[in-house]
């Protein structure tokens, strides 16, 4: 870093850890990084959630504080409609089923994470409502490091590199689709790990 340490604004790739908390039972820790790698993210990519990025936007490296983030700027409010009756053979892992748990389902938008409400012989009751839909969050942060983010990091509209999150397969074949759209999950991924 230069001595003017670099701020968390568009085009910059952060390096954070942080603690999720549920404001509602504000005990309870939905997940954590500490003792793991750090979060890396390119701001201003919609690659975290809306209100915790903007509650990043001006901070630097050292910074630590609280973000409180209503369901509308992190996972949206419950729909009701997203509790759907699925054969159970749509299951990525159906393996025994009980309610409370977390399945992977295969949708048109891909596999996503559903919570199991009802299991039949043939069919499973899912809520495809995301695990933290109508939450407000409470993140702790710790901001580790800022940096301008790279041109390629720019044009694929996520970090990469050793300290970018998952996605060092990017690398080892960028020439092969630098300009096809396969990367285009960037913008939906790293919410959280």
């Amino acid at each position: 870093m230069s001595s003017g340490a670099a701020k968390v604004d568009a085009d910059t790739v952060v390096t954070f850890h942080y603690s999720l908390r549920d404001r509602e039972s504000a005990d309870e820790l939905i997940e954590s990084s500490t003792g793991k790698e750090p979060v890396v993210y390119m701001h201003g990519h919609a690659n975290i959630v809306p209100g915790l990025e903007e509650q990043m936007s001006g901070k630097q490296a050292g910074d630590k504080f609280t973000a409180t983030v209503p369901p509308e700027q992190a996972y949206g409010l419950r729909d009701p409609n997203a509790v759907q009756r699925v054969p159970i053979k749509h299951l990525v892992n159906a393996g025994k089923l009980v309610a409370g748990q977390t399945v992977a389902v295969n949708t048109h938008q891909g596999a996503r994470q559903a919570l199991v409400v009802k299991v039949g012989h043939f069919n499973v009751d899912l809520d495809l409502n995301h695990p933290l839909a109508g939450k407000t969050l409470v993140f702790d942060i710790e901001i580790v490091g800022v940096r301008a983010a790279t041109p390629e990091e720019l044009e694929h509209g996520h970090a990469h590199g050793p300290d970018g999150h998952g996605h060092d397969h990017d690398h080892d074949h960028d020439h092969d689709h630098d300009h096809d759209h396969d990367h285009e999950h960037g913008e939906h991924g790293h919410r959280h790990d």
